[in-house]
């Protein structure tokens, strides 16, 4: 009798499993190879030949931010600079007014060669092979509800991860029967049983951090974290760094550079709202930023590190930040 119940549970969760597969695989297949793409984004930019550099950064600070200025349109500001962590372009990003109607500004990123300065790409923000991948993987292209799909089919898919270990496990006899290659007449019967199982533990990870991801607002509370968003995040999407300020890039790099924790990595602009400079500096574990203020010169040393979030964690685990090659793969 128990042995019946169990086949018969055994058949419904095959059920679950197949129909998950077959009805979902036309969204699972681009969401994975986008998500397995976009774990070596910093290399695919490397792929295109127009940003090619010829050497490090050795110019002053004030020689990049002239150099975007000279390729800017109207109205648009310059707003922040980023440093490569290896051997890359310096990247400029800038931005101008939203539109009537629009939430944000519109931004445009340049990319200068860091040993001459010279111009080597300009985009908007919303272009690129790397930006479509994210989009693509992030909401499948759909506006105002593909987060929310994404986010499902990360819940199916660890429902599946879980009903495919029913199913692997074996109905008799030790585990280690379920290791073996020939539990089934058909080879690719077998392969999938095999196969199966070992990715099992990522596709489970990927899955349930995905759905995290997507679903903030749902997890954030049950992890005891405030959710993210609201008015304060939208007024910050539309600041817009200022016209004129009263340090120059160069002078309130030198004031932060005293509290420096390692190499320069960013430099983001005052704005109409934030009236500091924000001076990016490498730190074990992260980064550390030093604050100045624009009008008083004065200096806010970085804070000592933070400690990381369970959101922080499950986007660092989906996406494979700060791992090594072998945790990517």
């Amino acid at each position: 009798m128990q042995r019946s119940r169990k086949l018969r549970l055994r058949a419904l969760w095959f059920q679950v499993h197949k129909w998950i597969g077959l009805l979902l695989a036309v969204l699972i297949v681009p969401i994975s190879l986008t998500g397995s793409a976009l774990v070596w984004h910093d290399w695919l930019e490397t792929l295109n030949p127009a940003r090619a550099v010829s050497g490090e950064p050795v110019l002053p600070h004030s020689a990049y931010t002239a150099a975007a200025e000279r390729v800017l349109g109207p109205g648009e500001r310059v707003m922040s600079i980023r440093f490569a962590e290896g051997e890359g372009p310096v990247l400029i990003s800038a931005a101008r007014p939203p539109e009537p109607g629009a939430s944000r500004p519109i931004r445009t990123n340049i990319w200068l060669d860091p040993a001459e300065g010279r111009l080597l790409d300009r985009a908007a923000s919303n272009e690129g092979a790397v930006r479509v991948l994210h989009v693509l993987h992030g909401s499948l292209m759909v506006s105002g509800v593909g987060r929310q799909i994404v986010g499902w089919v990360g819940v199916f898919m660890f429902v599946s991860s879980l009903t495919g270990l029913w199913l692997w496990w074996p109905v008799t006899g030790s585990v280690r029967r379920g290791i073996r290659w020939r539990r089934q007449n058909a080879t690719s019967a077998n392969l999938h049983h095999q196969a199966g199982f070992w990715i099992l533990i990522p596709l489970a990870m990927l899955s349930f951090t995905g759905a995290w991801i997507s679903f903030p607002g749902f997890f954030g509370p049950l992890s005891g974290e405030a959710p993210r968003g609201g008015p304060d995040r939208a007024m910050a999407r539309r600041a817009q760094p200022l016209e004129r300020t009263t340090l120059g890039v160069n002078a309130a790099v030198a004031a932060a550079e005293r509290h420096a924790t390692g190499r320069l990595l960013s430099i983001v602009w005052p704005t109409d709202q934030a009236p500091e400079w924000k001076i990016g500096f490498a730190r074990e574990g992260g980064a550390a930023e030093v604050q100045v203020n624009d009008a008083s010169a004065k200096v806010t040393p970085p804070g000592p590190p933070r400690p990381e979030t369970l959101a922080r964690t499950m986007r660092r685990w989906h996406d494979g930040t700060g791992m090594a090659r072998s945790g990517r793969w």
